[in-house]
């Protein structure tokens, strides 16, 4: 098994570990500490697609900025992600069509440029659409000739359409971050 702070694109594990056990852990809540935990035990190798603590930590923080009250996820694996969003709300946070303050995705990486037509109806004009997994352990800037996993070549494509349809939609605001693998934030237009 690969060393439990593997799953981000950080070219050292070192690193990765010296973020998520300074700045990320010690804040964690204990309620995502437990989650997490319960992933590694149960899933062992494939705890690496939860959301990093330090992704959750920075979407928690974005949304309290936003002061976010109506939020949508796009697919769960143990739903560490899930719990950071609702941690993160206010007691009167909800949704309808049209009034999402936020939404995330994580979900089937062919059908991201799907989700994000239907969310773009769903998430208010200056809301936020947070797409996970955008730079796919690095194999996006990788070329056809390199050496790279199954599991990695068969989304690589998904993914590299999805930036370039992002980067050329008109009716969002794009930020393409280095966090976790990759987080993608649209901000609503139009």
């Amino acid at each position: 098994m690969k060393d439990k702070f593997c799953g981000t694109i950080l070219q050292s594990d070192a690193l990765a570990k010296y973020l998520l056990e300074t700045s990320a852990y010690p804040r964690e809540h204990e309620q995502l500490k437990e989650l997490r935990n319960a992933t590694v035990d149960k899933y062992q190798f494939w705890s690496l697609m939860n959301v990093p603590a330090d992704e959750g930590q920075f979407l928690s923080m974005l949304l309290k900025i936003m002061n976010a009250k109506k939020t949508i996820e796009v697919g769960v694996f143990t739903g560490y992600s899930l719990l950071s969003t609702a941690l993160a709300l206010p007691d009167d946070g909800k949704g309808e069509e049209g009034t999402f303050d936020f939404a995330f995705v994580d979900a089937d990486k062919e059908n991201y440029i799907n989700y994000h037509e239907l969310l773009l109806k769903l998430v208010k004009v200056g809301g936020i659409i947070a797409y996970d997994n955008t730079l796919w352990s690095g194999t996006v800037a990788a070329s056809e000739d390199d050496e790279m996993q199954d599991y990695l070549k068969g989304c690589r494509g998904h993914i590299m359409k999805l930036n370039s349809f992002l980067a050329n939609d008109g009716r969002i605001e794009l930020a393409h971050l280095s966090i976790g693998d990759g987080l993608t934030l649209c901000k609503r237009l139009k």
